[in-house]
């Protein structure tokens, strides 16, 4: 029997061995975990819709008049002061 996602190599049997194991993993809660994963199923879809909105009218407004980007300011920035430190020498203790 040739398996159903032939990319993958899964068949039937196993299909059914991981079945069987998720029920066993998940036993009580497998309406909650089906529950969770339709949520984020449909959340998902619903962020690639809004994507390929943005996409859309993004080339859309293409056509229309483009702002020009800014030109990017000058920033000084400041190296820090130090204070001079005076020779190892002079302030070393004698002995």
């Amino acid at each position: 029997m040739a398996p159903l996602f032939g990319f993958i190599g899964l068949g039937m049997p196993e299909m059914i061995v991981l079945a069987v194991i998720g029920v066993l993993i998940f036993g009580r809660k497998l309406p909650e975990v089906g529950r969770y994963l339709g949520k984020g199923i449909v959340e998902f879809k619903k962020g690639i819709k809004g994507i390929e909105d943005d996409v859309d009218l993004g080339s859309s407004s293409s056509s229309q008049q483009v702002e020009q980007p800014k030109a990017p300011q000058k920033m000084t920035a400041s190296a820090p002061k130090f204070e001079d430190i005076s020779s190892p020498s002079e302030s070393s203790p004698k002995i």
